[in-house]
């Protein structure tokens, strides 16, 4: 490219004398987490046009960009798909919710609904979030839950209870690392075991469990496993 020519007749780049610019306008807006800096944060969507510059001066349209992602605190622009990533918030929330319909599957899949199996329900539910869960609120929703789907006590994960474990899981599970996915795993195993060892059930429940979670079948075995084993 031929450079042009400054006023103490020294050559200018052209790259200084022809550029682009974009012209933002912002489409919509809304709370993301922003991977930059690493948390919550409020974002406009944006589309822009670009024009052909001289000297800093738009002239010829050179076509559309976006839509982009802009963070209003860092400023930094990303694609769309960073929206896919689910706020603090909302995760928190999807794990709780998470937590707590693997604890009702797993209960539900025992005959007996023993208390010592509420108990460390309980106590996993409260620590995902639930503050106020008490065992007795869980014995209430499983007791609910079976006669809304018909359901025996003790039975293998029937259509319905699978249907809501994978509701709960696959949108958090794709955000979970490993280790993150087999320790709901291991919540919903040391709960069977509380009162004992698996049942075929409770080992139905579990391997949906595994599933829904992106579990290899193999790993779950080997999981279920590990949690019998005292540490």
């Amino acid at each position: 490219m031929l450079p042009g020519w400054g006023r103490n007749g020294r050559a200018v780049p052209v790259s200084r004398i022809l550029g682009t610019r974009t012209a933002w306008t912002t489409v919509g807006d809304g709370e993301f987490f922003c991977p930059g800096c690493g948390g919550d944060r409020n974002y406009q969507r944006l589309t822009g046009r670009r024009r052909i510059t001289c000297l800093g001066v738009p002239l010829l349209p050179r076509g559309e960009t976006g839509p982009v992602i802009e963070c209003a605190a860092c400023r930094h622009h990303y694609g769309a798909d960073v929206l896919d990533h689910p706020t603090t918030t909302r995760f928190s929330a999807m794990l709780r919710d998470a937590v707590h319909t693997v604890a009702l599957a797993v209960l539900a899949a025992d005959a007996n609904c023993a208390r010592t199996s509420l108990e460390t329900a309980a106590s996993a539910v409260r620590s995902a979030g639930f503050d106020d869960c008490t065992e007795d609120q869980l014995g209430a929703l499983v007791e609910a839950l079976a006669a809304d789907t018909g359901r025996v006590l003790g039975e293998p994960c029937g259509a319905s209870l699978a249907i809501e474990l994978h509701e709960a899981l696959d949108p958090l599970a794709p955000h979970l690392a490993p280790t993150g996915r087999e320790a709901i795993l291991l919540q919903g195993a040391r709960i069977a075991l509380a009162d004992g060892p698996y049942t075929p059930a409770e080992r139905d429940a579990l391997a949906t469990v595994g599933a829904a979670l992106m579990i290899r079948s193999d790993d779950v075995t080997r999981l279920l496993a590990a949690a019998r084993t005292p540490s």
